[in-house]
This record gives structure tokens, sequence and C-alpha cells, in this order.
């Protein structure tokens, strides 16, 4: 899953790329409004985390303008003020979820499961397909009640397909949304990661669950 932070505060917004990364998340940031905007508006996410005060463009600008171009990225709105006018401004502007800054990573992990599972209309942190389960707050897999280890890379893989379950997906697609801007688009991974997650999910049941679209890309259904 892909992840834009618009943060001027340069070292939190390092801080919190590296937690998140550690966490599986491909994390792009913006340092100030101009950048963060086009950011905004050109480059794929999932989520776009948004600091209110920005120089150049400030955020509640950002909020509207690629809400108004029609962008529903779920936006989280981050501001060190704690005034219910300056909350309910940035939600009556289109943002999903607001959080005062300093805050904790955990809050922050918690904030970004729940917008994801909202945005996908997942009702909890634990996806199920066929006799396949996903905890993602735990981050474990396990398919017929046993446990299956995945590499982070497999894992969030599998949680993104899983999150769009049901929806055919491009190789185009699934690299854009969980790979950073350096990597290579000609590459094979995205094949050679699904076949890693098949022999591990699939090889040993007769019901299949990844499926190969012929000129779509793949798809997790049960």
């Amino acid at each position: 899953m892909r992840i834009l932070i618009v943060e001027d505060e340069r070292s939190l917004a390092d801080i919190v790329k590296k937690g998140l990364e550690e966490e599986g998340y491909i994390i792009d940031i913006a340092y100030n409004g101009e950048e963060g905007l086009y950011m905004a508006e050109n480059e794929p996410s999932d989520i776009i985390i948004l600091d209110i005060m920005l120089p150049v463009v400030d955020g509640m600008t950002i909020l509207k303008r690629i809400r108004k171009t029609g962008i529903q990225t779920p936006v989280l709105m981050l501001t060190a003020k704690d005034t219910v006018i300056d909350k309910v401004s940035g939600l009556d502007s289109g943002a999903d979820d607001y959080l005062t800054k300093p805050f904790f990573f955990d809050e922050l992990l918690a904030r970004i499961r729940a917008l994801t599972r909202r945005n996908s209309g997942v009702k909890s942190s634990t996806i199920e397909i066929g006799d396949l389960v996903i905890d993602m707050a735990a981050r474990e897999v396990r398919r017929g009640g046993k446990d299956i280890l995945l590499s982070p890379r497999e894992y969030a893989l599998l949680e993104y397909m899983a999150i769009n379950k049901n929806k055919a997906l491009s190789r185009t697609f699934l690299t854009d949304h969980l790979y950073d801007q350096d990597f290579n688009l000609d590459s094979n991974v995205i094949d050679v990661f699904i076949n890693r997650i098949r022999n591990k999910i699939d090889r040993r049941f007769d019901k299949k669950l990844i499926h190969t679209l012929r000129g779509s890309g793949y798809m997790l259904k049960g």
C-alpha cells in the first residue's frame, strides 16, 4: 500500500516514513505544499497524510483542490492545533480523519488501518476469503487453520489483493501501489511474488484463490 506524506517538519516526516516502511508501506514524501499538491494530483496513493500548516500551499487548500478535481483518496489531516473549529473545517473540506501532533505512532497505524478498511468496505481488521484469513493488525495469514509465513513484500501484495478481492488488478496497478518511484516497471517482480504466494497458500489446496486473468492481471477470490 502506498502512502503520500505531506509534511514540512522533516524530522517528523522522516521518522514516520521509516516507521511505516518497516510496517511494509511504500512511502512518498513532499516537504512543502506545492510539491504535495503536485504529487497528490499526479502520483497514485492509497492514503494521504497531510499537514495543515505547510509552506507555499497550506494543507486545507490542497485538500479542497484535490476534492474539487474528484480525487477521493482518503486523507488523514495532521495539525498542531487541537481546536474543534479546525477539526470541523478539515472534515467539512473533505478530510477523512484528523490527528493532533504530537501523536503516538501506534495510533497513526491504527488510523491508517481504519481508513483502509473504510475505503475498501472491510468491516474489521480481519479479511476472510474462503478459508484464508488475513489479520491486518497482526499481519498474520492462515489458511485452513494453519499459519502461513510470508515475507514483508509477499504479505503486502497479498493484503492489497485481499482488500481489492474479486477485482481484476493489472501488473501496472499493483506495481504503482506496492513499489516506489524508482522501481523498474519492466520488471516481472509481480509475477515472481504471485508465484511465491501461490506456492504458500494455494499449492496444497484443491480450491485455488489466486487467479490469472489473461491480458488483465490477477484476482484474489474465494
